[in-house]
């Protein structure tokens, strides 16, 4: 809290009083400087009354031959009225006053008072007599006989007189101002109270409200802005009780929500300090579930391959996902997306992590291949044993033209079901390359691939009587493994040439992209219905079961083919149009 700051009650209290001083002390000083010129100007008037009177009765006796005579009325006269009397003579030279021996004085035609009377005005001036020691008020009034200006006659009055009497004046107003200052204190302190009361009240229900309280509403008082200001705020901690309500339902709801996922969250900022982690999450990287946020991701979770993934997620501004494997006591295979964190401005705080824990499903693969790979390495043996007796049997004579065609039947199933188990070991040592490490790549030329696998379908091709061009520049490279290539291109050429009709034509055209290698096998025969094209690639589908059954396919010559894509870290698309032909293209990746 602020040691300087004081209550409202104690800033406005001394303010109405020091008003009400200031506003007493302005009239005080009006009042007492009119008072002042008031007294001032009567007391003129006073004496150009007087001195009126004076030349009324001196009328035609002011002359220097009458000097005696003049010296003699102006003093009884100035005995009379109190009045300082002085008669002056136009050449500015003093015949009589009333207090001084006018033989004595200086010339007084350059006085004030006196230069204004002599032309023909009321002369009036206030200020210090040499003559008496202190300040009079003169008036002077121009003095004629025959028409002719003959001199001035002069009355005067201390101001000391003056200025007694406005002290007096002065006393009683000080005195009345601070009676009223005094009357009015209890009345400036109500209406302090009054003002800051309604504000102490809102600050008390502020208070309250900041502790939580918002039940209890502040007490509507005041005037009408503060009891309005009061009804806002009451409606304010309203809504703020039903937001804070839903907002602990809501995140009571995500809490129950994160806590059942089987996925693992965590939520990280800019800075890669941990926001929040569900349970699955803290169980998968062995930390508390209440760890406090705040933290470096770090600290928390000790992979430095999830720690190089969330970097690059905070580095770019749209979602990320990636396979990771974490190395430790037990081996686990996550399959880790990221998506950005907005903030309220539209701004990104952070990502989004979400772990799928793939080590079952990957387990399970493993242990389908293993069992593909073991079953079809079982079957070989007993396979090659039966066609050996049956390719005996058709060989000798014996058998009559019916056991002649049911050996023909078996033998054609042999084929068929050894061919099936060849294609399911190619799969398996696909799959088994790609997780030993990957397959060897070399930067090696495309064409001889190409023509390789031309060579390889030439009885299909010169049975089906096809036309294949091969369109593909001799220094077109790419870092392939060049008898995987090859499989993937017979299994796609084969298919062409398959689903051809007879005497049509194939063209598999190879060209360089900007960051991809394109190898594309074209076909114009029946082509292949929409909603089968997105799951022609996988094993053993067939889009036309019959048709497939009588051509001789496995199912599984597209799964190969995909997978030799992947071995290469591509891809194989298929564009297809019913009675037009289908396009497969190869892309591999350039580096």
């Amino acid at each position: 809290m602020n040691l300087n700051r004081r209550r409202l009650v104690w800033q406005l209290y001394p303010s109405f009083l020091l008003l009400i001083l200031l506003v007493l002390l302005a009239v005080g000083w009006f009042v007492s400087v009119e008072l002042r010129t008031f007294h001032y100007r009567q007391t003129a008037d006073d004496l150009r009354a007087r001195a009126q009177l004076v030349e009324h009765q001196l009328k035609g006796q002011i002359s220097d031959s009458r000097q005696n005579r003049l010296k003699q009325l102006v003093k009884q006269l100035g005995e009379r009225s109190n009045t300082r009397i002085t008669i002056i003579l136009k050449n500015g030279r003093v015949v009589a006053d009333s207090h001084e021996n006018a033989d004595q004085m200086d010339n007084h035609g350059q006085r004030p008072e006196v230069l204004q009377a002599l032309a023909n005005q009321q002369g009036m001036s206030i200020r210090f007599s040499n003559t008496l020691g202190q300040s009079l008020m003169y008036v002077a009034v121009p003095v004629s006989d025959g028409g002719q200006l003959v001199g001035t006659i002069r009355t005067a009055l201390p101001v000391s007189d003056i200025d007694d009497t406005l002290k007096g004046i002065y006393w009683q107003l000080l005195l009345g101002g601070l009676v009223i200052a005094a009357l009015l204190a209890p009345i400036c302190w109500w209406f302090s109270r009054r003002l800051s009361r309604p504000l102490e009240l809102m600050t008390a229900g502020a208070e309250r409200f900041s502790r939580g309280e918002l039940a209890l509403p502040m007490e509507v008082t005041g005037s009408e802005e503060t009891a309005r200001l009061a009804e806002a705020m009451n409606r304010m901690a309203l809504q703020l009780a039903e937001r804070i309500e839903r907002a602990v339902e809501q995140r009571g709801e995500i809490e129950a929500i994160l806590g059942c996922m089987i996925e693992g969250i965590v939520a990280v900022d800019n800075d890669e300090r941990v926001i929040r982690l569900n349970k699955a999450a803290a169980e998968l990287f062995a930390v508390s579930p209440k760890l406090r946020s705040g933290r470096p991701i770090q600290e928390v979770i000790r992979q430095a391959e999830l720690q190089r993934f969330i970097r690059q997620a905070l580095s770019q501004r749209g979602p990320l996902e990636d396979e990771l494997v974490m190395h430790g006591p037990k081996k686990r295979y996550l399959h880790i997306q990221a998506t950005p964190l907005m903030g309220n401005s539209d701004e990104r705080v952070g990502v989004l992590i979400v772990l799928h824990d793939l080590t079952r499903l990957r387990q399970l693969e493993s242990v389908r291949r293993d069992f593909v790979a073991n079953v079809s390495h079982e079957l070989k043996t007993p396979i090659t044993a039966i066609r050996g007796a049956v390719e005996t049997l058709l060989d000798e004579e014996f058998a009559d033209a019916t056991g002649q065609r049911f050996l023909q039947i078996i033998f054609k199933q042999n084929e068929r079901l050894n061919a099936l188990v060849e294609d399911l070991l190619d799969l398996s040592r696909i799959e088994q390359g790609a997780i030993q490490g990957g397959w060897e790549l070399t930067s090696s030329p495309l064409r001889p691939v190409l023509e390789s696998s031309q060579a390889a379908c030439e009885g299909l091709l010169q049975q089906q009587q096809i036309d294949l061009q091969i369109l593909c520049s001799e220094q077109l490279k790419a870092r392939i493994n060049a008898p995987l290539l090859e499989q993937a291109i017979i299994n796609l050429l084969t298919n062409a040439l398959k689903y051809s009709d007879p005497g049509g034509q194939v063209v598999i055209e190879a060209t360089e992209l900007e960051t991809q290698i394109s190898i594309r096998v074209q076909d114009f025969g029946c082509g292949i219905e929409k909603e089968h094209q997105h799951r022609i690639f996988e094993r053993f589908y067939r889009a036309d079961q019959a048709r497939s059954r009588n051509l001789g396919g496995t199912g599984l010559g597209l799964a190969i083919v995909k997978h030799v894509a992947q071995a290469h870290r591509g891809e194989v698309e298929v564009t297809s149009t019913p009675g037009q032909g289908s396009c497969f293209t190869l892309l591999l990746p350039t580096g």
